[in-house]
């Protein structure tokens, strides 16, 4: 399965191998750690740093490494090579980093990015509400005007990074009697008055990322944390920020299925049954011939995204295919991965188990299968008659 992929170069190729060492040495020992604290560590945030690991994506003038998407997704598939999923970098990197990129103000910019990018910061963005999910026009949580603030109530769930972010950019109602022409987005310094925290959530997968539940009392903060440059332009600013979220979704998911491949492979060679490698019999070998044919196709199909990503060409519905179709093909081959493992794919203490778990929210998060369904749906031509 090591096939170089068409949008790597030499640049790249440095970067894999240092992100590799990153995640081989500092990361990799520690994944049952984080797994049990429910969270990686604050010093791996500030390692990453120091390395130039976080927001490669960013301008070098906001303190960022220069890179394309081409760097974030390298980060994302060495970081699956290892079978982690605690270390939220793909989000505070690549989602974050660029709605503060793409909206914030020269301060906003000049105060949030360079710290995202050394590690002093972690930061997190809350969309989703108790009541509220993919339906992101019906959300509750209250931005009100009052002054030179902004008065913000409400709560928000399933946030990753949430425990330990130290900035939240939070989609709000600043119009309450408006539904997606309400919506803005917020920046709320995690140490502002009213501002807790609630219980890190025990989920089926990615035990190791915090993923939080957030509540906002009262929480004042400057009209200037407004992120653009009126209200109401948070739904706008979700939308054209969504593709890219869904493609490091569909890069994670194809990652993960080498890195199931490649375990799986070395397993069947390595395991007996009846006096031979279980490789061996024609059942397992058809089976691998599958996987290997799944995860080929899709990188093919991620690839060709990438590539469309980097030059600003990929619109919305190939987004949503490649974030529908990778994510429900690493759950079929996660599942035939297992199935060949036995009773041991069925022990947390193997990775395949935990990839088992980890990769049901692929399907989930940043927009359901259904969701995509439904985007996709409506890129389609009326036939002419």
């Amino acid at each position: 399965m090591s096939r170089r992929s068409p949008w790597m170069d030499q640049d790249l190729d440095d970067l894999r191998d240092l992100a590799r060492t990153f995640f081989e040495k500092e990361v990799k020992p520690n994944i049952d750690t984080y797994i049990a604290d429910k969270h990686v560590d604050r010093d791996l945030w500030r390692k990453a740093g120091e390395l130039g690991l976080l927001c490669l994506s960013i301008p070098e003038a906001y303190g960022g490494g220069g890179g394309t998407f081409a760097h974030e997704a390298v980060l994302i598939e060495e970081q699956a090579r290892v079978g982690d999923t605690s270390f939220g970098a793909s989000l505070h990197s690549g989602i974050v980093a660029h709605y503060l990129l793409a909206y914030g103000t020269e301060e906003q910019k000049n105060e949030w990015l360079p710290k995202l990018a050394s590690g002093e910061v972690v930061s997190a963005i809350a969309m989703t509400e108790p009541g509220t999910g993919s339906d992101l026009q019906g959300i509750r949580t209250k931005a009100i005007k009052d002054g030179d603030e902004y008065v913000v109530n409400g709560a928000k769930t399933f946030i990753t990074n949430g425990l330990l972010a130290d900035m939240v950019l939070v989609a709000v109602k600043t119009n309450p009697e408006e539904a997606a022409a309400g919506i803005s987005l917020v920046i709320v310094p995690t140490d502002t008055e009213g501002f807790r925290r609630g219980r890190v959530l025990d989920k089926i997968g990615m035990k190791g990322q915090d993923t939080c539940e957030l509540f906002f009392d009262d929480v004042r903060i400057p009209a200037s944390n407004l992120l653009g440059d009126k209200e109401g332009d948070g739904f706008v600013q979700l939308m054209m920020q969504l593709p890219q979220e869904r493609l490091i979704v569909a890069v994670g998911s194809v990652a993960a299925m080498e890195f199931c491949f490649e375990e799986t492979l070395r397993y069947v060679n390595e395991r007996t049954a009846f006096g031979r490698p279980v490789f061996g019999f024609q059942n397992t070998k058809f089976e691998m011939a599958e996987i290997a044919t799944e995860a080929r196709v899709a990188r093919s199909f991620i690839d060709e995204c990438v590539e469309l990503h980097v030059k600003g060409e990929l619109d919305i519905p190939t987004a949503a295919m490649a974030k529908y179709w990778s994510s429900e093909r690493a759950g079929l081959v996660v599942d035939k991965c297992l199935q060949l493992f036995g009773g041991y794919g069925f022990m947390e203490e193997y990775p395949i188990a935990r990839a088992f778990t980890d990769l049901r929210v692929q399907r989930i998060y940043a927009g359901t299968t259904e969701i995509m369904k439904e985007i996709i749906s409506r890129s389609l031509p009326v036939p002419t008659r």
